[in-house]
């Protein structure tokens, strides 16, 4: 097996979607690559719910959604540490063009399907979550509710976007699941693929020169027995 799959040399070709190792870095071509632009924008939203749950989500100490001290907490906790994930993963995206190693590749691409599935799966619940708390909120309730309606457009914005968020990171899920898939593919390509330059073991017959790949076995025909002849005494 080649040193590329095992991981302990450079790689040839571009394995798990990415380019030959050592191309020097393109930021315009970067930017246009679909799970980059979802990064990014899975980034804003993480800004948007954590800060709008940050601003308006809290009255006198209160959480504004139905009282639920975990409601306003798990909101702000998913999205700064979707915010954290969006930094590092984008660092990755940045370098991982210049992973000479086929197995450093494949692992960044796990952990990025595994985060992004997780992620997914975080904002579906945190938006239910939080839907359900504010729905259950008594409006008329001073004593965790803003009585002139503070904060009410930021509760809703955070759950707008949380909702956002679950498209998100399902897209990056589906980006890093095809990584994955053609990352395998290459390699069992790349693991199996006979040498055009190795010789058959199954040469023609010595002395043809027709050039026909079906040459006749060397026994097929017999030489024409000699004339008898009596022995002299």
């Amino acid at each position: 097996m080649s040193s590329g799959l095992s991981g302990q040399g450079p790689q040839p070709g571009g394995a798990y979607g990415a380019g030959k190792a050592g191309l020097p870095f393109d930021p315009v071509s970067f930017i246009k690559k679909p799970q980059v632009i979802l990064r990014l924008v899975s980034l804003l939203f993480a800004i948007i719910v954590f800060a709008c749950i940050s601003a308006g989500g809290w009255f006198k100490h209160h959480c504004q959604m139905n009282d639920d001290t975990n409601a306003c907490g798990y909101g702000t906790g998913i999205g700064v540490l979707a915010f954290l994930l969006c930094i590092a993963f984008l660092i990755v995206d940045v370098v991982f063009d210049n992973l000479s190693s086929v197995q450093q590749r494949k692992y960044a691409v796990i952990a990025d399907l595994s985060i992004s599935a997780l992620w997914t799966f975080l904002w579906f619940v945190g938006f239910c979550y939080l839907t359900d708390a504010w729905r259950r909120t008594d409006k008329d309730d001073t004593s965790y509710v803003a009585p002139d309606g503070r904060g009410k457009d930021n509760i809703q914005a955070s759950i707008a976007f949380s909702f956002f968020s679950i498209f998100s990171w399902a897209g990056l899920t589906f980006f890093a699941v095809r990584r994955y898939r053609q990352g395998a593919q290459d390699a069992f390509t790349t693991g199996y693929e006979p040498d055009p330059n190795t010789s058959s073991p199954y040469s023609s017959f010595p002395g043809s020169d027709t050039g026909d790949p079906y040459q006749q076995p060397p026994f097929s025909t017999q030489k024409e027995a000699p004339d008898y002849q009596p022995p002299t005494y």
